[in-house]
């Protein structure tokens, strides 16, 4: 029986001794450069641009006994302060405004997800996706 409890008390202590290990190889949440698309409806091009995003680990806790009558809120990494900057896409037709505006990420926060300027999906579609043809912000096509 002894066996037993000091069994638990090394696997109790390892854990304990680990944490601050495991945490500190995931990135934490912060400004990241990233090639995103951007892209319009009515253009057939789809610009392809590194920008600044939120990305990184966030600390989350979900109980392991779920209550109807409490609210569980997870944080993801998402922006604190943001600017947005405009660029024009190429050969789009008279008819469509050519200017897209997206956000650059200035710093990054562990809180809820702000679905106006974030992805809340569990699965969704990597940042440089694109729906019409790829051109690189140089000009080179893909």
């Amino acid at each position: 029986m002894l066996g037993l409890h000091v069994g638990t008390l090394i696997s109790l202590l390892l854990c304990i001794l680990l944490e601050p290990v495991e945490g500190s190889l995931m990135q934490p949440c912060q400004p990241i450069n990233q090639t995103v698309s951007v892209e319009k409806e009515g253009c057939p091009t789809c610009l392809v641009i590194q920008t600044p995003i939120c990305s990184g680990h966030c600390v989350t806790k979900e109980p392991v006994f779920k209550s109807p009558f409490s609210t569980v809120y997870q944080h993801v990494c998402t922006y604190r302060d943001v600017r947005y900057e405009t660029i024009r896409l190429p050969d789009c037709p008279p008819w469509v405004d050519p200017h897209v505006t997206y956000p650059v990420a200035l710093s990054c926060d562990c809180s809820l997800c702000n679905m106006d300027t974030s992805d809340c999906t569990i699965e969704s579609l990597q940042p440089d996706f694109c729906i019409t043809q790829r051109v690189l912000t140089d000009g080179d096509m893909w």
